[in-house]
């Protein structure tokens, strides 16, 4: 490897990994408490071990979810349905502790600081709702990919979807639901312009030996990728590990347990951007953990594409029971055409960052336009559909810019 090029890695993994089912499990339970109740607070976090689903968590809601038939619907839609996986959604046990939502979060939540009168701020119907805790968020949009993420997270989050595209479909016969991807990427300067490595695991069944496996893995799933990627990047020199542990048999929760919001890193920019560290799923937009994130990313995605930087991350910061950001703060590693603190009132000026403003806006309790489920693996970014992806701000940026 030239000692001018620098590597970077990211991963990604299915949705039959523990900790993704998890995800899955919570945010499913979470889309069918706020299609029968909108105001729900809901706080969801699942765990799941050897034959066995716990569901913990706060909830306040007048609707109805039965709880266990939602896990083992998720459970069985994923792939885990009989032995032969290791773990079946039909027999397992599920235990479910759920209480009700802190009435001093509800209180700060439901009425904010400034609606109390003890913030200097005039208060409109948008200031009503406060942010559902303190913390930071992060968002962050590069011009690396035609969906503006970076391009090791992008290809690996590729690589897992096309993972579990050919185990359900049958391509490749003999997959299991759990899997793994890694990209190793060579960059000169910021521009990615080779792949160093690429690692894929995948379970499997018994009798599928390591060399059959690898053919047909490299074939159906990293061909195809690296094919159908559009990326102008050198593979000359690129490494394959496919299954390089040689055997993957036992997987899911049979293998390691599975918790709700441990793949942080994997669901956003694969490191390449910073993390406040909240989880999402299980979350109800009312907090900031989920909705400002995706708040951020709109911001950032929009900022790129309006030609105002090559690379940008956006940081929120909230304090509890406040509806107004305590600060907007914006990094554009030196590729902005306008100085970042002009760029960070332009986005106050085009951009409304109270909770009750990304939800409206990104249409956040609009059960037709987000299903949080789908967002549960493979990313909750730089993929087609979801609302805060929306180019639809460039416009109103590049004209409070005056640019």
């Amino acid at each position: 490897m030239s000692s001018a090029l620098r590597p970077f890695t990211s991963e990604s993994v299915t949705e039959g990994h523990p900790d993704k089912l998890c995800d899955r499990v919570s945010d499913a339970i979470l889309d069918q408490m706020l299609e029968q109740d909108p105001a729900a607070r809901v706080a969801v976090e699942v765990v799941a071990t050897k034959g066995l689903v716990h569901v913990v968590g706060e909830i306040t809601t007048d609707a109805y979810v039965e709880i266990p038939a939602v896990v083992r619907e998720e459970i069985v839609n994923i792939g885990y349905d009989s032995h032969f996986a290791g773990f079946d959604g039909n027999s397992c046990g599920v235990s479910v502790a759920i209480g009700q939502q802190s009435p001093d979060i509800a209180g700060g939540v439901n009425r904010s600081l400034e609606s109390r009168g003890l913030l200097d701020e005039v208060v409109d119907p948008r200031d009503i709702q406060g942010a559902g805790d303190q913390g930071i968020m992060f968002g962050y949009a590069s011009d690396e990919t035609p969906d503006l993420m970076p391009a090791p997270i992008w290809l690996a989050q590729k690589l897992a979807m096309r993972l579990a595209e050919v185990r359900k479909e049958n391509v490749v016969e003999g997959l299991l639901p759990d899997g793994k991807t890694q990209v190793t990427l060579l960059y000169e300067g910021d521009r990615p312009v080779a792949i160093d490595n690429v690692v894929v695991s995948t379970q499997h069944v018994e009798n599928l030996g390591e060399g059959e496996l690898a053919e047909l893995v490299g074939t159906h799933v990293i061909d195809h990728v690296f094919q159908e990627n559009g990326l102008d990047l050198d593979l000359s020199n690129t490494v394959r590990l496919i299954n390089p542990s040689g055997r993957f048999v036992i997987g899911g929760p049979a293998a390691d347990a599975g918790l709700t919001g441990r793949k942080i890193i994997v669901d956003t920019y694969g490191g390449s951007a910073a993390h406040g560290g909240g989880a999402f799923s299980g979350k109800d937009p009312s907090k900031v953990d989920r909705s400002a994130s995706y708040a951020a990313r709109w911001i950032a995605k929009n900022v790129v594409a309006a030609g105002l930087a090559r690379r940008c991350q956006i940081q929120l910061a909230y304090a509890i029971g406040s509806s107004r950001p305590v600060s907007i703060t914006v990094d554009t590693y030196g590729t902005g055409v306008i100085p970042e603190a002009a760029l960070a009132r332009v986005i106050e000026d085009v951009f409304d960052l109270r909770p009750l403003g990304i939800i409206e806006d990104l249409r956040l309790l609009d059960t037709s336009a987000v299903r949080y489920r789908d967002t549960a693996a493979y990313g909750h970014f730089g993929r087609p559909g979801f609302t805060w992806e929306n180019l639809d701000r460039t416009d109103a940026l590049l004209e409070a810019a005056k640019v």
